[in-house]
Parts: C-alpha cells; sequence; structure tokens
C-alpha cells in the first residue's frame, strides 16, 4: 500500500473513531430516530423526561404543567415514570423568533437528551412571537422536531387572562398538548390513522372541531372557543390511533 494513501487511510479513520466516540454526535442522532411509537408504547423506553426551558416572567403556570402530566400518564405506557423537570435561560432579546433561531436556542440550553431506556422530550416557552405570523392570526406553538416543541408564551400572554379571553392555563395547556400530540404522530404525522380523519387541507390536524388535534388549536383562533374554560379532549378517532401505535 502506498504510504501516503495509508496515512490518508488512518487520517478518516480516526475520524471515524472520534465521531463514534462523541457523546453529543450521538445523542443529536439519537433524537432524530426517536419515532411516535417511542413515546407510546414502553418497549424501548420506559420512562420519559420532559425539559421544559422558559425565560424568565413567561413561566407555564403550575396547572399547565399538571396538565400535561395528566394528559402523558392517560396516553403514554412508561412503566418508570413521567418526570417533568423545569428550569430558566436567558432571554435570547428578540421580539420574533424563526424556527432556525428555535433550534440554536435547544442546542445551547437543551440539557435532556435520550439514552438507554430513558426517552426526552424538550419544550421551550419563548418570550417572543413567532416569525412567520401574518396578519391577525397569531401562531402559539410549533412543534419542530422529533422531540422538540416551542410555545410562544409572549403571544399566549396577549390572548389570555383578561376580559372575555381563557384563563392562562386553558390557553397553555390546550397549546402544549396540542403541540405533544403532533409529537405522539397524531394527525397521520408518524402514527398511522386507523380511520379517515385526516384534514389535508390543514395539514396534520383531525377534521373534527371539537378535537384537541383540530388546526385552530395552534394559533390564536382557538381563543374563541375556550372561554367556557374547558380544554378540548382527544377525540375517539385520535385515541384509537394512539393505541394502534402502542399507547393507551
Amino acid at each position: 500500500m502506498n504510504v501516503r494513501i495509508f496515512k490518508n487511510v488512518s487520517y478518516t479513520l480516526c475520524l471515524l473513531v472520534i465521531v463514534l466516540s462523541n457523546p453529543a454526535c450521538k445523542k443529536d442522532k439519537t433524537e432524530s430516530r426517536v419515532q411516535p411509537g417511542d413515546f407510546l408504547s414502553g418497549s424501548s423506553f420506559d420512562k420519559l423526561i420532559v425539559e421544559v426551558q422558559c425565560v424568565g416572567g413567561h413561566e407555564p403556570t403550575p396547572g399547565t404543567l399538571d396538565n400535561l402530566k395528566d394528559f402523558l400518564h392517560q396516553r403514554l405506557n412508561k412503566g418508570a415514570g413521567i418526570h417533568v423537570v423545569v428550569n430558566t435561560i436567558p432571554s435570547p432579546g428578540k421580539s420574533t423568533l424563526s424556527l432556525d433561531e428555535i433550534r440554536d436556542i435547544e442546542k445551547n440550553n437543551r440539557t435532556q437528551r435520550t439514552s438507554g431506556k430513558t426517552l426526552t422530550a424538550y419544550f421551550l416557552f419563548a418570550d417572543a412571537d413567532y416569525s412567520d405570523n401574518q396578519g391577525n392570526s397569531k401562531v402559539l406553538g410549533v412543534a419542530y422536531g422529533n422531540t422538540s416543541m416551542v410555545i410562544f408564551e409572549k403571544t399566549i400572554k396577549e390572548f389570555s387572562g383578561g376580559l372575555g379571553k381563557p384563563s392562562a392555563t386553558v390557553l397553555e395547556s390546550t397549546v402544549s398538548l396540542h403541540e405533544f400530540g403532533h409529537i405522539l404522530g397524531l394527525t397521520n404525522n408518524g402514527t398511522p390513522m386507523q380511520s379517515s380523519h385526516q384534514d389535508e387541507p390543514n395539514g396534520k390536524h383531525c377534521n373534527n372541531k371539537d378535537c384537541l388535534m383540530y388546526w385552530s388549536v395552534e394559533n390564536s383562533d382557538v381563543v374563541s372557543t375556550l372561554l367556557g374554560g374547558s380544554i378540548p379532549a382527544l377525540d375517539a378517532n385520535c385515541i384509537a390511533d394512539l393505541r394502534a401505535n402502542g399507547g393507551r
């Protein structure tokens, strides 16, 4: 073998060893491989940690965190438990955030990563509006990765807590559960449908206007439907989909 070729091969092998032994590389790859069924069943992961990061002054209410835990316990099979951890991060100092900027915030701040039998999910409660808002309708939340979600808490505050508005807990909970529903594969977003109920003109959403997974739940159009104080529930079709993919 030519010496120069041998050196190049050796260098390539060294780089390969570095990449394979780098925990950060393993973690990133693991998160990208997580599928909705991994959340729903207990076969691959029997424990779930949900990391909630928020800018100071933009924390979810205790009621929202309780509703999130109740929803997950009700729908997931995690014999070793479901845990929510909350921590505060510095403000990015911007009035609006794009998804690329949100991904950078997660990359720089997320501390919980999927490993062994423990699965993790990530929420960012942001002190900014979504940069792609158009007109009077504003986006309240987005599921932007296999395990990652953002809640635009600044926008939530604008549309909750006042006269003729739902409480912060009701609006936060509704949007948070809706976005986690997308992580669980709803609707036709990685969890196969057992019957046809996708509202295709509005993407990966349920066609039942009373369902948690209806399209308007993730933007400010939902506010008028929440004045009674009730958080929308998953309908029978969405529950059937989750059960068929390993959930409850």
